[in-house]
């Protein structure tokens, strides 16, 4: 027989067959929609990392210090003077108390206070919506002056304007003096812009009696100079002190690159337990067609009487399981795609992007697992004695 006969007589076995057919093909339609799905998601989460990491700029890095006490603690001022050197061009260095109670009027919720300079909001790409940020003369006089993201001010505030009020910062008194313009995206899910509140650093360190610079933020001038700037730092503080392990040091690529990695590393742990599905399709393929080789045993026989050969009975049998796990791949794939294009609408924050090529693997995958789990029933099939299924009711 020729394909396009086999290929009719499959379609009308599915046709007359409706309902067990759809119940054969439901693991392999949630298996390739899910695929599709997660790999959608997944690849939005990277490319939503890419944008934020690529809009606090390629030529920046970061420098985490580990220990406690005099010997792993970094000097202000000096630390600021390493912005002569050429290789470094904006420093940034922060203190950062967590939960802090921020009490306006009869409202009071926790936020994150960051103790910082004059560098910190260009360095972050981030603007001002209203007022100003901290300036060095803040940081030399130490004011009690700060400065709200945006989120921040909108709980407090609403729509007023909040420049010149005063707010409770953990028991201290601080005037507003600007709110920073919604940025909508933070570094390495560490630091918020919409949802901190930056006084000057200095200020920050005797007002809620914090330790040493943990974190700093430097910028090389362009990212040609950065790996120059990253080996500058690592021999200062391999200098100051005595040691290479009190400090990390990394840089914009590095940190991107880790996030990346983890959202595909979950992503293709999720795309594994999605692909059970679709060896769970196979095994119900493979049931349902031996089911249809016993109901369809005199046919065989009557088939082999008139002259049909083995080789056309297996492939009457694979092209049937084929078929349906073929039909199962492109109902899934459509399913899958519909979700991936709905799935922002659910949740904004979630983007997804679709991928032609995972799609095209996730069908001819689960065309292989059609092949690969119907072989066996077909194979039964052909081996029938015409003489033994003429025998059978």
């Amino acid at each position: 027989m020729k394909l396009y006969e086999l290929l009719l007589m499959a379609m009308r076995t599915v046709v007359n067959n409706p309902m067990r057919t759809m119940l054969t093909m439901l693991g392999v339609i949630i298996g390739v929609s899910s695929v599709v799905t997660l790999v959608a998601i997944g690849q939005g989460t990277s490319a939503q990392i890419e944008k934020q990491y690529e809009s606090l700029g390629t030529n920046l890095l970061v420098v985490n210090t580990l220990g406690n006490g005099r010997a792993t603690q970094l000097d202000y001022k000096e630390l600021m003077e390493l912005e002569l050197l050429p290789e470094i061009e904006t420093i940034a260095p922060t203190m950062v108390k967590s939960g802090s109670n921020i009490k306006y009027d009869r409202r009071q919720e926790k936020y994150t206070v960051v103790g910082t300079n004059a560098n910190y909001l260009p360095l972050m790409k981030g603007e001002m919506n209203a007022g100003r940020f901290i300036s060095d003369p803040d940081m030399e006089f130490r004011n009690p002056v700060a400065v709200l993201g945006s989120t921040v001010a909108t709980d407090y505030f609403g729509s007023l304007d909040p420049i010149g009020e005063d707010i409770n910062i953990d028991g201290v008194v601080f005037t507003i003096i600007g709110v920073i313009k919604e940025k909508g995206s933070n570094l390495g899910g560490g630091i918020s812009l919409d949802n901190s509140v930056f006084v000057p650093l200095e200020t920050a360190r005797r007002a809620f009696k914090l330790g040493n610079i943990r974190t700093t933020y430097m910028e090389a001038p362009t990212k040609e100079q950065l790996s120059q700037a990253q080996a500058t730092m690592k021999q200062y503080l391999t200098y100051k002190f005595k040691s290479e392990s009190g400090f990390t040091i990394s840089n914009q690529d590095e940190l991107m690159k880790a996030r990346v990695e983890a959202s595909s590393s979950l992503t293709n742990q999720l795309i594994s337990v999605a692909c059970i599905s679709l060896l769970v399709g196979g095994i119900g393929i493979m049931n349902i067609m031996l089911v249809t080789v016993s109901e369809r045993t005199r046919e065989i026989g009557i088939r082999k009487s008139i002259g049909a050969k083995r080789r056309n009975i297996l492939m009457q049998f694979l092209i049937e399981a084929t078929v349906i796990s073929g039909l199962g791949g492109i109902i899934g794939l459509l399913l899958g795609c519909g979700l991936a294009l709905a799935w922002p609408y659910f949740n904004p924050k979630q983007p997804t992007v679709l991928s032609l090529e995972v799609g095209v693997y996730s069908f001819l995958f689960s065309v292989g697992v059609g092949m690969i789990f119907g072989l066996y029933p077909a194979n039964k099939a052909s081996k029938l004695r015409p003489i033994d299924a003429l025998r059978t009711d």
